[in-house]
């Protein structure tokens, strides 16, 4: 019973160092797994981050892109309000006082040069010719009688029978009497040439374009006296009127050819030539007044109509062009950001030379073998880093 006690006692022990070897092989694996794991998971941590900070680094450097020099000569579309006019415009104002007798023209109608329009009645104004006229005849007669008397005064005094002054005297009468006539013809004359302006007449072909009288009224002489009783418009040209800013005027000479548009005619153009200009720059405005004339024989267009002119302006040969987008406007002035050969930022100053809209053509500042930035980004300076970005290829 003691000897096999003894073996199974060692049995046991033997089966409990086994079983602590193996827990022991088996912590130590786990511990190696858990270090490798660590050490594998620090390795790729550190890989990310330098490939994080790799990464940051290279969009730290902005990316750009560049435009073309367009060298072409510009054209700016310019749209200018205007406002339509008649080529001739007669204002018709009475010359004489009175009351319309008779009216024979209205709003709309076309009349000819020297048709009666109306007729004013000026009693006041025929006694006047009457009594010019009466004055007239009397003036006549006294210097026929002092005719008479100085010519037989000049009979008498052959023989003495009266003294030479008495007839200085009478042939001294005789011309104050002949000047008294005179005064008295032109007296009935400029009365005769009022009585005429009784019949109101057209000045030309046109058509009444208002009216502001009518039978029965009562006309007080002179412009000063309010509206004009008519007034004759020709329309078969017709003239538009606009400001041109002043940086404009000397790309539009006499003869420049330009097209109007109206409300009333959406889509139809009316051709126009420049006809005058003020040669002036209205102090107020900032503008040059300008006149064109249009041909309106179709009679489409009215006269005191608004209107838009187009003209189309080229630009200068040679200037560069460039988007507004690649403008730098800041205290510093107006500039343009360029890329250098070694890919860093150069900013240049740069002048205007029209404005064209969508583009600016540059006076100044730039040459042709300048990359300039087509729209820089906030805050760019000189001496900053970019990267030139790819041109699309076009499919």
């Amino acid at each position: 019973m003691t000897a096999s006690t003894g073996s199974g006692d060692l049995a046991a022990a033997l089966a409990r160092k086994s079983l602590v070897r193996r827990l022991v092989v088996a912590a130590a694996l786990a511990a190696l797994v858990v270090v490798y794991l660590v050490a594998t998971g620090i390795g790729a941590r550190n890989d990310s981050d330098t490939k994080l900070r790799d990464w940051t680094e290279a969009q730290s450097i902005p990316t750009v892109a560049l435009v073309t020099l367009n060298r072409e000569p510009g054209v700016i579309s310019l749209n200018l309000p205007g406002r339509l006019d008649a080529n001739v415009r007669a204002p018709i104002y009475a010359r004489v006082s009175g009351y319309v007798k008779s009216r024979n023209a209205d709003i709309g109608d076309a009349v000819t040069g020297g048709q009666l329009l109306a007729e004013i009645d000026a009693p006041d104004l025929d006694q006047q010719l009457l009594q010019a006229r009466a004055d007239l005849s009397s003036a006549e007669a006294s210097a026929r009688l002092s005719e008479v008397t100085l010519t037989r005064g000049r009979t008498l005094l052959t023989s003495n029978a009266v003294a030479q002054q008495d007839v200085d005297q009478r042939a001294a009468d005789l011309d104050n009497k002949r000047a008294a006539v005179q005064a008295d013809q032109a007296n009935v004359e400029r009365l005769q040439a009022l009585a005429d302006y009784k019949r109101v007449a057209a000045p030309f072909d046109g058509v009444v374009t208002e009216r502001n009288t009518d039978v029965g009224a009562l006309i007080s002489a002179g412009s000063s006296a309010g509206a004009p009783m008519f007034v004759i418009s020709e329309l078969r040209k017709l003239r538009a009127s606009i400001n041109v800013p002043q940086n404009y005027v000397p790309q539009i000479p006499i003869g420049a050819k330009a097209t109007v548009t109206v409300p009333e005619y959406p889509g139809r153009k009316f051709p126009a030539v420049v006809e005058a200009s003020s040669r002036s720059v209205d102090v107020a405005s900032g503008s040059t007044l300008m006149q064109l004339g249009i041909d309106n024989a179709g009679g489409a267009l009215m006269p005191g109509a608004y209107a838009s002119v187009h003209l189309d302006l080229a630009g200068a040969p040679g200037a560069f062009r460039i988007p507004v987008s690649a403008l730098i406007f800041d205290r510093s002035g107006l500039r343009v950001a360029t890329v250098g050969a070694d890919n860093r930022v150069a900013l240049k100053t740069v002048t205007i030379a029209r404005d064209l809209g969508s583009e600016i053509e540059i006076g100044s500042g730039i040459g042709p073998d300048d990359r300039v930035i087509a729209s820089p980004a906030d805050g760019i300076a000189d001496g900053d880093e970019v990267r030139i970005a790819e041109p699309r290829s076009k499919s």
